[in-house]
């Protein structure tokens, strides 16, 4: 199957509004998911063999924004699509940048309604809890790698964010 079949099978479920699709062919195993109208693309996972289709071709979505929600965050994509400048100008600055160290949901708390671990202007320590990254059901807490004063915070409460995306910004002391 290639690129212009799975194009021309999607728009045939999007037309028949048909919301959950699965086919498997010898070692190719396609599986169409939409999660609603409003959204514009369905998701996409594929699992050929290694010479079948490329990767890259197929869109694929890597986190819902309406993880966010259970945690009470609502997310915001603008924040988190903004992440990558802004370090390149923070290290222009001469900030030290926090980076994700993994994928998948930040917290700023500890705990819905809890006050956030750091706040712009807080003097920071080596080894202090800056916030909290959700993957896989599993709260993975961030500790600063440096001591100073945070001055930049690049990702909003209950955005997903990437490996190695910027978290904060901290100058050092």
């Amino acid at each position: 199957m290639n690129q212009k079949e799975i194009r021309e099978l999607i728009e045939l479920l999007v037309e028949k509004d048909i919301s959950d699709f699965e086919l498997e062919r010898g070692d190719m195993k396609l599986h169409i998911k939409r999660r609603g109208a409003p959204e514009p693309p369905p998701v996409v996972h594929v699992a050929p063999p290694a010479a079948s289709i490329p990767v890259s071709a197929v869109p694929v979505v890597a986190s819902s924004p309406a993880a966010g929600a259970q945690y009470g965050g609502a997310g915001d994509s603008a924040a988190t699509s903004r992440a990558p400048s802004a370090a390149v100008e923070a290290a222009e600055a001469g900030l030290f940048v926090v980076k994700s160290p993994i994928v998948g949901t930040f917290y700023e708390s500890p705990s819905p309604g809890a006050p956030p671990f750091v706040k712009i202007g807080d003097s920071i320590q080596e080894g202090q809890a800056l916030c909290i990254i959700e993957a896989m059901k599993l709260m993975n807490e961030i500790e600063a790698e440096v001591s100073g004063v945070l001055v930049k915070a690049y990702v909003s409460n209950g955005n997903p964010v990437e490996y190695g995306m910027p978290l904060f910004g901290i100058r050092e002391q």
